[in-house]
Parts: C-alpha cells; sequence; structure tokens
C-alpha cells in the first residue's frame, strides 16, 4: 500500500507548455523524490506585443512518502 502526498507548484517557460511542465518537474524533482504523477490544473499565457511572452501552468504533484 503507497501513501501519495499532493503538493501544488507553479512553472513556467518561453517555448510552450510542455517545457513549462518540464520545468517543473525538474525544478521539484531536486527537493521532492519518488514523483508519481503531475496533474495540469490550469494553464495561462501572458502576452506583449499581441505575441505570446510566457506560457505558465499551475499543477498538482502526486508523490509517494510511505510504502507499507
Amino acid at each position: 500500500m503507497s501513501v501519495l502526498k499532493v503538493i501544488e507548484v507553479l512553472g513556467n517557460s518561453t517555448v510552450s507548455f510542455e517545457d513549462a511542465v518540464s520545468n517543473v518537474i525538474k525544478e521539484a524533482s531536486k527537493s521532492v523524490k519518488n514523483i508519481k504523477s503531475v496533474y495540469v490544473k490550469d494553464m495561462q499565457v501572458t502576452v506583449e506585443n499581441n505575441k505570446i511572452k510566457e506560457y505558465r501552468v499551475n499543477t498538482k504533484i502526486s508523490f509517494g512518502i510511505m510504502d507499507i
């Protein structure tokens, strides 16, 4: 049986939403071990001069904290 914890993490990228999610995983994995899944809760972009400037994601990361 596994016990999971969920944390909310925000990420961004100037490339794409996929890259923003990859950045979330890369940064979170520096301090969070055993990541099981990432749920993208919300996506946004910032716009400058009628062009996308930055992609932003609000995610929920699930990770194992105990195996019984």
